[in-house]
């Protein structure tokens, strides 16, 4: 075993200085590998003063890579100094082995460094169930604080800067993000997204050229105050979304265009029999009571009564008597305010029942549109016509016309790239 001993020293510990290899015992699951500390002296993290006065030694027990399959644990004695300088705040410290141990560290630099590559490549679940692959399982939340103690990568100061909003909560609070466009990577959060916040962070850059933004006017202010040699642009992405919401906006107020004509029947349809010219449909009880009376009255004056003596069988003033004596038909009686008076609705009504046979059936939206276009009434009227007048009317019958969304996307998208072949 003492033969074996330097082979496993230099196979374990070959990038390590320092440290010395005692034994090692292999069970079932785990292997423990006992080493200790050889340095003659250590610096003192405060002060930086080197010591070689021992204090006391205990023993560390930091996990490393996992070899074939089972648990690598290290027994590591390391020992506690005494700092040499008197104005030192600390009077003891423990050692650290550079490349195998820091400060409250449960594992090994290799295995943290390893860890770190998992939490960068997956993040916290997916690294969390890729360690358990490893047989070194650990917590979500440990590969994000892994992540979260890396020092800031070195960034310089970028030629090409993207600027944009960010939601920290959707609705509420907003950010702003500036990237790297020529790298992609993101260089900064900023809290808000005030001009103020911009310049100030735009100001200590002076080397940026071109502003990548979108056309938000605190942005605007913004790189105007705080990079006043760059060169602003508008942002691709941003013009491609404002083109496609104009073109939606555009397609959907044609889209009763998108609607087919019903077809009209090739046979004439037969012409209803000429009725009297009346505003009134049979049945209606002004109507039907001015018919009577009408014809009560012809009667007994044809039956020689004088139009006095039928005033007074009939409880009429005599004006009344008068009037439909002079009319030959009942309906010459209908006027005033039995007939149609014209509304300021009417000179909108050809609209709203275009739209209504385009598929526009909510009073509410048809009264907004014939607003926009300077109804000066209310809502009630276009109810009321709509629901008198519209809402037993058939609508055609046709097929479905395309959404405002899908002639939008046929317009937008360039036809090599809508094909299936």
């Amino acid at each position: 075993m003492n033969e074996v001993l330097p082979q496993l020293d230099e196979l374990l510990f070959s990038s390590v200085e320092g440290v010395l290899l005692e034994s090692v015992e292999v069970s079932d699951t785990v292997v423990r590998v006992e080493a200790r500390t050889t340095a003659g002296r250590a610096a003192c993290p405060e002060c930086g003063c080197w010591s070689g006065r021992i204090h006391a030694s205990y023993l560390r027990f930091p996990r490393d890579l996992p070899t074939a399959g089972k648990l690598v644990v290290v027994s590591l004695r390391v020992r506690r100094f005494v700092c040499a300088e008197d104005s030192c705040t600390r009077k003891t410290f423990a050692e650290q082995v550079p490349g195998l141990t820091r400060r409250f560290g449960r594992q090994t630099e290799r295995l943290r460094s390893t860890l770190v590559s998992v939490g960068l490549a997956l993040a916290g679940r997916a690294g969390a169930r890729m360690t358990d692959a490893f047989q070194v399982p650990v917590s979500r939340n440990t590969l994000l604080r892994l992540i979260a103690s890396l020092p800031d990568p070195v960034t310089t100061t970028p030629r090409v800067v993207g600027v944009d909003e960010y939601a920290q909560r959707k609705g509420r609070i907003y950010g702003t993000v500036l990237v790297d466009v020529e790298t992609r990577r993101p260089i900064d959060l900023l809290p808000d997204r005030e001009a103020d916040t911009l310049a100030a962070w735009l100001a200590e850059r002076p080397g940026i050229e071109i502003i990548c933004r979108d056309r938000a006017p605190f942005f605007a202010e913004g790189a105007t105050r705080g990079a006043p040699q760059a060169l602003q642009v508008a942002d691709r992405w941003h013009l491609w979304h404002n083109l496609g919401e104009a073109a939606e906006k555009c397609v959907y107020r044609h889209h009763g265009c998108l609607r087919p004509t019903p077809a009209q029947p090739e046979e004439p349809q037969e012409e209803a029999e000429p009725t009297a010219s009346s505003p009134w449909p049979t049945g209606h009880r002004f109507a039907e009571r001015t018919r009577a009376n009408h014809a009560t009255i012809h009667a007994l004056l044809d039956a020689g009564h004088s139009k006095r003596s039928v005033a007074r069988q009939l409880g009429m003033t005599l004006s009344t008597i008068l009037r439909f004596s002079r009319a030959a038909t009942p309906e010459e009686m209908f006027t005033g305010q039995w007939q149609s008076r014209a509304t300021r609705l009417d000179d909108y009504k050809p609209y709203i029942d275009q739209r209504w046979q385009e598929g526009c059936t909510n009073a509410w939206k048809l009264w907004e549109e014939i607003k926009e276009q300077g109804y000066p009434r209310g809502y009630a009227s276009v109810r009321d016509y709509v629901s008198r007048t519209l809402r037993g009317k058939p609508q055609p019958v046709g097929p479905r016309p395309p959404s405002a969304r899908a002639v939008t996307r046929w317009i937008l998208t360039h036809p090599r790239a809508d094909s299936k072949s």
